[in-house]
């Protein structure tokens, strides 16, 4: 096992690590006022962006599902890593040297098994890349002279060659210090029945597959051989690794994910030389699934990228072949066509000819051509639902109509609906009545709701002051030094506040503090149950009530309006119990109660004298 690794230097990874860039590379993220971002979060599915992003210090924040944390807590939780894994990950993005301690030498440099498979594929790549450039790589240089692929396209898509000889690459893996276990573990090799590491990948084309970020963490690997008695698959790709799980990557997202974000489209086609060729055409957003058909991973992948929300609609645009296998493809997104708010459109190549075909026969301009000749993915269903069908005779309309009707009926977008159910009238040649009708039945009539239940505000008007002063207290400690620590305790009347307000004091209070990241590292290590570090996270991420900059003469104001509520509820107290005390019969206690109340009426005159009346 590893040794622990050194606090200074998970401060450091802290420190170094972009928050913004390490979300932003796997979800697209909006300015959202005030330096922070939002966006669709990736651990629930929801329709508009509740997912908040605090630069300033490194945290997030998800309104919706109540997700929080820094950025290696969101590496954790997106990744499933271990803490360990986390850091040495960024530690290795972030150019920050690892000191491990406790433990033997040996112990303290040995890595976590993430880090060690990532570093295996990414020798393979490179053990890879160079033998494309060897003597008996000709056939792998070839293939991709036929389909126009040049030395330059080889280097940038970090494509190689995998040698025909039995245990090359597990060789050069263990000189680099791999052990066989890792190695197996990477799916890089196979157990021979001598039960001996052989190589996975022999005498093929091998395209690295990389996740976001842009670590590799498998391979497809194209077939040269012509032998006939050669019955390996045409196309074969890493098996399913700890790293490695196909349907939860998209080949070449990693270099199309801030086009498909700026341009708000997506290109999905169906193989890695398509995508190659897409991007060389000038269609940047294109990605391919890697040996699996295109699902719901996919398409959450997609989702976030696109922002996809009722507020920003972008387009899933899919290329396939005109044979029967990509009808089929396209027919079966259309069952997904549900999940997405973003249209879904389809492009069939000419001919039958895929991307790659397309652009060696025709040139560029040809593929962007394609991109743009792009239909609506649902007239595509409908067309090829009516196809099946002899139009020509009344039995042939009925039982089109009967498929294609519910068809139309599953159309998200309520508004499109009667226009498609026109259209379905023409191709079919009926009345457009019948067919309105009968999709109108399947549809069914508006879901009578029940009115919720009114529900008891959880936040008085005090609560909501108490909530901001703790936040500036937060997020800008110096605005309301030293006063929030001299307001007592009682003064917060929310307990979870109240709570958060303890941990403030117990790490020395908010007059030392400079603020930052720093400060609420420090404020999330003194908490001491997960749900008030949660807490202290979100409230340092949640926008401040300000529709201007946060300055001193905000944060008094919101500090005088807590005392003001506080006293309020003292004088309150005071005034029954005051009425309630026979000035002849208990004259001490009489003059103790007129006294406070006195001071507590000259303080409330104060504080509304230093502060605002209201927020």
């Amino acid at each position: 096992m590893p040794g622990r690794i050194r606090d200074a230097d998970v401060v450091l990874v802290r420190e170094r690590a972009a928050i913004e860039d390490v979300i932003g590379e796997r979800i697209q993220l909006r300015p959202a006022g005030g330096g922070r971002l939002k966006g669709l979060c990736p651990f629930h599915d929801e329709k508009s962006p509740s997912f908040s992003v605090n630069p300033s210090l490194n945290l997030y924040h998800c309104f919706g599902c109540g997700e929080s944390g820094d950025v290696i807590t969101f590496l954790r939780n997106s990744e499933h890593l271990s803490f360990v894994e986390a850091i040495e990950l960024l530690a290795g993005r972030y150019s920050v040297q690892l000191t491990y301690e406790q433990g033997s030498a040996a112990a303290g440099r040995q890595s976590s098994q993430r880090t060690r498979l990532v570093e295996a594929n990414r020798a393979a790549a490179a053990f890879f890349a160079e033998q494309l450039a060897g003597p008996g790589a000709g056939a792998a240089r070839t293939f991709l002279a036929e389909r126009g692929f040049d030395r330059t396209a080889a280097t940038t898509y970090g494509l190689g060659y995998a040698p025909e000889g039995w245990d090359l690459l597990v060789k050069h893996l263990r000189t680099a210090g791999f052990s066989g276990e890792e190695i197996l573990t990477s799916g890089l090799a196979s157990e021979s029945r001598r039960g001996s590491a052989i190589d996975r990948f022999r005498h093929r084309l091998v395209w690295p597959i990389r996740e976001m970020s842009g670590e590799v963490v498998g391979f497809g690997a194209r077939k040269l051989s012509t032998d006939p008695a050669d019955d390996s698959p045409k196309y074969l790709n890493t098996p399913e690794t700890p790293l490695y799980k196909k349907s939860h990557v998209l080949y070449g997202l990693d270099s199309a994910k801030k086009e498909i974000a700026r341009r708000r489209q997506a290109v999905v086609v169906e193989g890695y030389t398509d995508v190659m060729a897409c991007h060389l055409a000038g269609v940047p957003t294109a990605v391919a699934t890697c040996g699996t058909a295109f699902g719901s991973d996919h398409i959450g992948l997609l989702r976030r990228l696109l922002m996809d929300s009722g507020a920003l609609v972008g387009e899933v645009v899919f290329l396939f072949d005109g044979d029967a296998a990509g009808q089929k493809a396209a027919l079966k997104a259309f069952e997904d066509d549900q999940r997405f708010v973003t249209q879904m459109f389809i492009a069939i190549s000419p001919g039958g000819m895929d991307p790659c075909e397309l652009r060696l026969a025709r040139g560029d301009a040809a593929v962007s051509d394609l991109v743009a000749s792009r239909v609506p993915l649902v007239e595509f269903a409908l067309r090829s639902t009516l196809a099946r069908y002899d139009l020509e005779t009344a039995e042939g309309r009925i039982g089109a109509l009967a498929v294609a009707a519910p068809l139309v009926a599953r159309i998200k977008d309520v508004a499109l609906r009667p226009e498609y159910a026109r259209r379905l009238a023409g191709w079919l040649g009926m009345e457009i009545d019948v067919v309105s009708e009968r999709v109108r039945g399947l549809t069914g009539g508006p879901q009578q709701r029940r009115a919720p239940a009114p529900r008891t505000p959880v936040d008085t008007a005090a609560v909501a002051v108490e909530r901001e002063a703790v936040k500036l207290a937060v997020q800008h400690p110096v605005l309301v030094s030293p006063v929030f620590d001299a307001i007592d305790e009682q003064a917060w009347t929310d307990e979870p506040l109240r709570t958060v307000r303890a941990v403030i004091a117990k790490a020395g209070g908010v007059s030392p503090s400079a603020g930052g990241e720093a400060w609420v590292a420090l404020l999330r290590d003194t908490a001491d149950e997960d749900v008030v570090r949660g807490l202290i996270t979100q409230l340092a991420v949640e926008p401040l009530r300000s529709d201007v900059a946060a300055d001193g003469r905000y944060a008094g104001a919101v500090l005088a309006r807590v005392q003001e509520f506080a006293l309020s509820r003292r004088i309150g107290e005071l005034k029954p119990a005051l009425q309630r005390v026979n000035a002849i019969e208990e004259p001490e206690r009489y003059t103790r109660l007129f006294t406070e109340l006195v001071q507590l009426e000259q303080s409330m005159r104060s504080v509304r004298e230093r502060g605002l009346s209201d927020l």
